[in-house]
């Protein structure tokens, strides 16, 4: 495993040791992919200012103290409005969530297989029915739209991730490797990162209970001391989706100084043209990314979802950016 990097990078803590930041120096850094996905390409040099971030995606130990402090309602303990779900059937206008649900078997790929909209499912029953968060303190909160996780930044003084800080900061100062820890996914046969094992996503060779999140600092860190940048829980950032990345800055005294993603309308889903929700950039992958499935579980991986949506594998993560 590569982890070595130079003393301008090496970990700097602000904090608890319970919430705690940790500080990204700000640099210029190839951002995507051309070797994966279609939609991490083209890589290419952005420059990005430093900036601290959690160690850890939030949990929902924070998340509590959270909602006791201010009173929030997340997203999925409301009733949605029918104005914003033209043709939708009025007895699935209810609160609730997505929870991945393991099929017995499945014929093709259609995700309805293994995503069930739970009704009652929410960051306080994560899935769903009686299930609720005795053991799972330290686990990142799941079921969190984007504004649920924008009001708890601006609560905790602090901000979302860019796409391309929240790159910079999963890839720990290694630039040219695969993964976050090296080029290879399980070195050794060791994990890590909370990914699926088996064959996603009808059977886990993981032990019973412990294929779904894990708490936070369950793996070691990357190189700049953040952990779970990689699998656990997909994280939002404040980036509005985009099929591809830019082309690269022809010359030097071009690249883009951090950048802030596309626009709002270009980020609707244009295979739902009546339902015009913005969609933003989830990144890291989460415990459902498998090597005959999802391979996200890499730095310039990047997935679409829609601010309204939550899930039992999305969460996220707080910045604090240096005034300047």
């Amino acid at each position: 495993m590569a982890l070595a990097f130079d003393a301008e990078h090496r970990p700097q803590r602000q904090g608890d040791g319970n919430g705690d930041l940790v500080w990204i120096a700000g640099r210029t850094f190839v951002m995507g992919s051309n070797d994966h996905y279609p939609e991490e390409a083209p890589a290419h040099p952005v420059a990005v200012d430093g900036f601290w971030i959690e160690a850890t995606p939030v949990t929902n130990r924070k998340f509590q103290e959270f909602v006791k402090a201010t009173g929030h309602v997340t997203l999925a303990e409301k009733a949605p409005d029918p104005r914003d779900y033209p043709g939708a059937l009025p007895n699935m206008l209810r609160a609730g969530s997505l929870v991945f649900t393991p099929p017995k078997s499945v014929s093709g790929a259609d995700i309805a297989q293994w995503w069930k909209f739970k009704f009652g499912a929410n960051w306080r029953r994560p899935y769903g029915g009686l299930s609720d968060l005795r053991g799972k303190l330290d686990h990142p909160v799941v079921h969190v739209a984007y504004s649920d996780a924008k009001a708890y930044a601006e609560w905790a003084g602090m901000d979302l991730p860019t796409e391309a800080e929240w790159e910079l900061a999963a890839r720990g100062g290694l630039d040219d490797t695969e993964f976050a820890w090296g080029d290879e996914l399980m070195p050794g046969g060791v994990a890590m990162a909370n990914t699926w094992q088996g064959t996603f996503p009808t059977h886990s060779t993981k032990p019973d209970g412990k294929d779904r999140t894990t708490p936070v600092r369950s793996f070691a860190p990357n190189g700049y001391g953040a952990y779970d940048m990689i699998g656990n829980v997909w994280e939002w950032t404040q980036d509005y989706w985009s099929t591809r990345h830019p082309q690269p800055a022809a010359k030097a005294c071009c690249i883009p100084e951090n950048p802030r993603g596309g626009g709002k309308e270009a980020s609707y889903d244009p295979n739902q043209p009546n339902i015009l929700i913005p969609r933003r950039v989830l990144k890291g992958g989460s415990h459902l990314c498998a090597p005959n499935y999802c391979r996200r579980y890499r730095p310039a991986a990047r997935h679409a979802e829609p601010e309204d949506t939550s899930t039992s594998h999305v969460g996220f993560r707080c910045i604090k950016r240096v005034a300047t």
